[in-house]
């Protein structure tokens, strides 16, 4: 199990550096249902992966001048202030058991995963469907400040709830709202998500017990994904891509469901 949840890191590292997005939904399953990591514990450790890895990346797209900063700073400010209220004041008051019903209980684990699972459906569907946006030229960020914030808020209770980066959100964001070129969106996505991902974890220290060993082991097979993702990129036309990885996000999720429900 291990080998196979080693293996797919790489994959996230390479989804993340090849589409921007996708590779964080993936990070909490291959925890919980590959490593055995309780679900909330998870969560954290998915923060500095997912967090860590995009730095990664965002640095590479810095370096080929595809980052808008004015952007990630306007989504970054209101969704890490989300992150950081849902990981410090909401989550660690949610109770470990939520619903008993004669024999049958809703635990925090089981909720987390059940709402991952429909994050994960939601998300597939989007790449599914893959709706190629014309470009056109690009909205000045000022224009679109305020549904910017409220695009933030979104990702920011994705990323504290779920520990998921929410690039699969902010992606269509930066291209339906400011028709950026997907290349720049994926930069940008990757520095928001760096952004909320790590501050996030670092919200969550004081409470958890870390196993740093085998989280810097993981970060250094998941960069090592983004290194080829990034390079993948200006090969392939990702466009053709997003609908198989949807559908293999799909089938994850619903296997998901099945497991945590039945």
């Amino acid at each position: 199990m291990e080998i196979i949840g080693y293996t797919l890191s790489i994959f996230i590292g390479i989804t993340l550096g090849l589409i921007g997005a996708g590779g964080s939904i993936l990070t909490v399953p291959v925890l919980v249902y590959l490593f055995h990591i309780h679900p909330t514990l998870a969560t954290s450790y998915s923060l500095f992966i997912v967090g860590s890895t995009s730095f990664i990346g965002s640095f590479i797209k810095t370096k080929e001048k595809c980052v808008n900063f004015r952007a990630t700073l306007y989504f970054g400010i209101s969704s890490v202030i989300v992150v950081l209220l849902v990981r410090k004041v909401l989550l660690v008051h949610i109770p470990e058991v939520i619903l008993e019903i004669n024999h049958y209980q809703l635990t925090k684990s089981t909720l987390t995963m059940i709402s991952f699972a429909t994050l994960m459906l939601g998300s597939s569907w989007s790449m599914i469907k893959n709706k190629k946006i014309q470009s056109s030229p690009q909205h000045p960020v000022k224009q679109h400040i305020i549904k910017m914030i409220a695009w933030g808020i979104g990702i920011g209770l994705v990323t504290g709830f779920l520990g998921a980066g929410g690039g699969f959100l902010i992606i269509p964001a930066l291209v339906i709202l400011l028709h950026m070129p997907i290349r720049i969106a994926i930069g940008t996505s990757l520095s928001i998500i760096t952004i909320n991902s790590l501050i996030g974890f670092l919200g969550d220290i004081d409470h958890i017990t870390i196993d740093w060993n085998f989280l810097f082991k993981l970060l250094t097979i998941t960069t090592l994904g983004v290194g080829i993702g990034n390079q993948l990129q200006k090969k392939i036309q990702t466009d053709h891509l997003k609908p198989i990885f949807g559908w293999f996000i799909f089938i994850v999720g619903i296997y998901i469901l099945i497991k945590e429900l039945f």
